[in-house]
C-alpha cells in the first residue's frame, strides 16, 4: 500500500477559523509645543513601543502636527477612517482611546433593528398586556 500525500493545503477563508482586526492602521498626530500633547506625548514615550508589539498587525504611523491637537487616526479593512481626539488626556486615557480604534469595525454607527432596543429573557413585574384587563366593558340592558 502506498501512502500519498496531500495534495492541497486548506485555504484560509477570511474571518473564518481566525480572528482578524478590522483596524490595519493607526496615525498618531501630537504637537510638542502645545500643552494639550502633554498626554500623547508620554504615551508615544512609554506605552506605544508596547502597544506597536503587541499588535503587529497594525501599521503604526507617528507624526507631528505644529500648534493643532492631538488626535488618533484609524484607517479600516472597509476603506473607512475615524478620529478621535485626544487633547489634555493623560497617558492612560489616550493608550483607551487607540484600544477603542483598535477593536472598531469600521462600520457606522446604525440603529438596531427589531423594535425594542433591549429585550430581556425575564418576564415584565406587571404581567403580560392584554385587551381583556383593566376596566369593565359596559353593559347594555335594554
Amino acid at each position: 500500500m502506498t501512502v500519498k500525500a496531500i495534495q492541497s493545503v486548506s485555504v484560509g477563508q477570511n474571518g473564518i477559523g481566525a480572528f482578524i482586526l478590522q483596524c490595519k492602521r493607526l496615525d498618531f498626530h501630537y504637537c510638542d509645543w502645545a500643552g494639550s500633547s502633554r498626554g500623547m506625548n508620554s504615551f508615544l514615550q512609554h506605552n506605544l513601543p508596547l502597544f506597536a508589539s503587541l499588535h503587529p498587525s497594525i501599521e503604526i504611523y507617528v507624526s507631528p502636527r505644529p500648534h493643532k491637537h492631538p488626535v488618533i487616526r484609524g484607517y479600516f479593512m472597509n476603506g473607512t477612517q475615524h478620529t478621535i481626539c485626544v487633547r489634555n488626556l493623560a497617558k492612560e486615557q489616550v493608550l483607551k482611546k487607540a484600544e477603542i480604534l483598535r477593536d472598531m469595525s469600521g462600520d457606522k454607527a446604525r440603529k438596531i433593528k427589531g423594535g425594542r432596543a433591549v429585550t430581556s429573557f425575564n418576564e415584565s413585574t406587571r404581567g403580560i398586556w392584554s385587551p381583556f384587563h383593566g376596566a369593565k366593558a359596559p353593559s347594555f340592558q335594554g
